[in-house]
C-alpha cells in the first residue's frame, strides 16, 4: 500500500497478480479498444504458438548432437539432452530481461510490461544451443535497455527486442554466432565421416568467394534431395542451426495459431514470403555462384527466413500499421533477407538485418502510404465537386 514498507516492491506483485487474473481496473486516458482480452493474453498466445518451434528445437538440439557422434539414441535420450541444453537458454533469458523489467517498473512507478514475455521466449529459440549462459544474459539486458526502456517500454520501441539481442551477439561475440557453432557438444568429440557442424547458409556462404569444384560441388551436394541439407529436411527440421529456426513446418503451425486468433497480420507473412521467393527467382536467373542456383523454395526453408517471417516481420510493434504499408513492409523483409544472405557471406543469415532495417523504415513506409491515401481522397473530392 503506498507509504508501507514495502511499497517499492507491488510492481512485483502487481506483475504476478495479473498475469493471473484479469485485471480489475481499466484505461482512463487516451483512445483505446473495449475487448474481452488483454496484452498479457495476447503475449501469452504468442507464447502459445512458439511451443511447436520450442519442443522441435529442444529434440533437434539431441538428435544433431548424437548423429554427429556418430551413435545411436532413443527419441527420449534425445529431447532430453536437448531439454538440459534448451531450458537453461529460456530460464536465463526470462530472468535476466525480467529483473530488468522489475527495475525499471519500480524505479518508473509504473505496472510490469507485458510485451518481454515474448521476447524471453523468441532469443533462446534464435541462438546455438551451446551460447554461454552469461553472455546470453548480457544480450538479453542490453536488448531491454537500448531497444526497449530507451523508447518507453512495451509498444514504443522501433526494433525488434529479440533481434536487438541477436545482432548484439552477432556483433559482440561472433565465434559463437557463426562457424562450427550449431551442434551442441565438444567438436573434438565429433567423429561421424564427413559430419559438418556448420548451419546450412553458412555452408552456402563459402561457396560465394570461390568457384572451385572442390569445395562448391560437395557443399551443392549436401542440398541435392539425398544430401543433409534437402530441402526435405529444411522443411522437417532435421538440419543444424539455432534452437528453434530449423523446423520450417513447426513456424507454420505457429503461423496458423496467430493468423487463426488475429494476432499475427496476414499481409505481413504473404508479402514476406512472395519477396522472399522473389529474389530467389531473380537470382535464378542470374545464377552467378552457386550459392544462386539453389531453388527458391528451398531457399527460404532455410536458416531462419520462416521464423523470422512469422514471429519476427509480424510484430505489431515495430511493423508498419496501414494495410498498404504492411505489403510493402513485408515484401521488401523477404526481398531483402534472401539478397543480404546471398550477396553478403558475412551475414549468411540475411534475416535479422532485413528485419531490424525494415522495422526502421516502418513508419516512413506508413507516412507515404496515409499521404498518398490524402492525395487521392482530395483529388476525388475535389472532381465530385466539380
Amino acid at each position: 500500500m503506498e507509504g508501507g514498507k514495502l511499497k517499492r516492491f507491488y510492481v512485483v506483485y502487481d506483475g504476478l497478480e495479473t498475469f493471473a487474473f484479469v485485471p480489475p481496473h481499466t484505461t482512463h486516458q487516451g483512445a483505446h479498444l473495449r475487448d474481452g482480452i488483454d496484452l498479457k493474453r495476447t503475449m501469452f498466445m504468442v507464447v502459445t504458438a512458439l511451443i511447436p518451434c520450442l519442443l522441435f528445437g529442444m529434440w533437434n538440439v539431441g538428435y544433431q548432437h548424437y548423429v554427429a557422434l556418430g551413435q545411436a539414441a532413443t527419441f527420449g535420450e534425445q529431447f532430453i539432452y536437448g531439454a538440459i541444453k534448451v531450458l537453461p537458454l529460456v530460464i536465463v533469458a526470462y530472468a535476466s530481461g525480467l529483473a530488468v523489467e522489475f527495475l525499471f517498473a519500480g524505479i518508473k512507478g509504473h505496472s510490469i510490461h507485458e510485451g518481454y514475455l515474448v521476447s524471453g521466449m523468441l532469443i533462446p529459440l534464435i541462438v546455438p544451443a551451446d551460447l554461454p549462459l552469461w553472455m546470453l544474459a548480457i544480450s538479453c539486458i542490453f536488448s531491454v535497455i537500448v531497444a526497449k526502456e530507451v523508447f518507453g517500454g512495451t509498444g514504443m520501441n522501433i526494433l525488434n527486442i529479440a533481434l536487438t539481442a541477436r545482432a548484439f551477439l552477432f556483433f559482440s561475440y561472433p565465434t559463437k554466432m557463426s562457424g562450427n557453432v550449431w551442434v551442441s557438444g565438444n567438436a573434438a568429440d565429433f567423429t561421424a565421416d564427413g559430419y559438418t557442424g556448420a548451419s546450412a547458409l553458412g555452408e552456402l556462404a563459402n561457396t560465394v568467394t570461390t568457384k572451385d569444384p572442390s569445395i562448391v560441388d560437395p557443399i551443392m551436394k549436401m542440398f541435392e534431395p539425398d544430401g543433409m541439407y534437402s530441402i526435405s529436411n529444411a522443411f522437417l527440421g532435421l538440419i543444424p542451426g539455432s534452437v528453434g529456426e530449423t523446423s520450417a513446418l513447426a513456424c507454420l503451425i505457429g503461423a496458423a495459431i496467430l493468423l487463426f486468433t488475429g494476432i499475427a497480420s496476414f499481409r505481413v507473412i504473404a508479402s514476406f514470403f512472395i519477396g522472399g521467393l522473389t529474389m530467389a527467382f531473380i537470382f535464378n536467373m542470374i545464377g552467378l555462384n552457386a550459392y544462386m542456383t539453389v531453388d527458391p523454395l528451398h531457399q527460404v526453408m532455410l536458416g531462419g527466413f520462416m521464423f523470422g517471417m512469422v514471429f519476427m516481420a509480424t510484430d505489431p510493434v515495430t511493423a508498419a500499421q496501414t494495410p498498404m504499408g504492411k505489403i510493402i513492409y513485408g515484401f521488401f523483409g523477404g526481398f531483402l533477407s534472401i539478397m543480404i544472405r546471398v550477396f553478403n557471406p558475412a551475414y549468411p543469415e540475411g534475416v535479422m538485418m532485413a528485419v531490424l532495417f525494415m522495422n526502421v523504415m516502418a513508419p516512413t513506409i506508413d507516412y507515404f502510404v496515409i499521404q498518398s491515401n490524402i492525395k487521392r481522397r482530395l483529388k476525388r473530392a475535389a472532381i465530385l465537386a466539380a
